[in-house]
């Protein structure tokens, strides 16, 4: 049986996950889960723009093949969060979160009743396509349901505190090209700068009893993110992966090229 990203989270377990972005097929999952290693990924809506019907076919794929999803939006679409969810994704994260009220908002948007106001159909994937009561399917929901924030404009950052203390929010999740851009130090992933704001997010999550997890493209980044506590680590993606693949096939066949 899966287990899920929140539940691995929320037992202490460090979890390492792939995105799915340009190059989505179902076999693609596959492809990494039979790899192994990974407890599951995310679904780059954001720059990507995934339709509903691939939503579904990635979310089936991977748990078909055990790992657990969630879907990467701009926090700009109340229907879009309940769309997803209802798709068969574990959770939603909200990318471009611009500070505490702003995360609550999205909260909302994930959350049935008395937390939020999502809109109730249990006709979908989470609802049992419609076989379990309404009642059951809320309460439900609201619990096993993830949520994450991302933490990567400058107004986030500074109310990080206040985000990691928004009851519904399992995880905070560092940007760090965007987050990089906004300090002034594009791409530099180990500027001074970016290094104090992840202590900050690191701090608000402990204060808070959170979790937090971040991009990573380097095995130096990657350890100081475990060092400082991160939880969530996703070293690559679909079009990454290719090119590495790409890049290791010419290394091997150096005399064809």
């Amino acid at each position: 049986m899966m287990t899920t990203l929140k539940t691995r989270l929320a037992s202490g377990e460090r979890v390492v996950v792939f995105a799915v972005s340009r190059l989505f097929h179902p076999n693609v999952i596959h492809v990494f889960a039979q790899q192994g290693g990974f407890q599951g990924f995310w679904i780059d809506h954001e720059h990507v723009g995934f339709s509903n019907a691939e939503i579904e076919s990635a979310t089936v794929a991977g748990k078909a093949s055990g790992l657990d999803s969630f879907v990467r939006i701009a926090p700009t679409d109340y229907a879009l969060v309940t769309r997803c969810l209802e798709a068969g994704a574990g959770g939603v994260m909200a990318a471009q979160i611009q500070g505490a009220d702003h995360a609550e908002q999205f909260v909302q948007w994930a959350k049935f009743a008395p937390r939020g106001y999502r809109g109730l159909n249990t006709g979908g994937h989470d609802g049992l396509f419609g076989n379990l009561g309404a009642a059951e399917f809320c309460e439900r929901a609201n619990r096993e349901s993830f949520v994450a924030i991302q933490i990567e404009t400058l107004s986030a950052l500074n109310e990080v505190d206040a985000i990691a203390a928004i009851d519904g929010v399992d995880l905070l999740f560092v940007g760090p090209s965007d987050l990089s851009q906004a300090l002034g130090v594009t791409g530099d992933f180990l500027h001074p700068k970016c290094l104090e704001a992840l202590d900050a997010v690191s701090a608000a999550c402990k204060k808070h009893g959170k979790t937090w997890g971040a991009v990573t493209t380097t095995p130096e980044h990657a350890a100081v993110l475990s060092e400082k506590g991160c939880s969530m680590l996703s070293p690559t993606n679909d079009v990454r992966a290719l090119n590495a693949g790409v890049k290791s096939v010419k290394q091997t066949f150096a005399d064809l090229f």
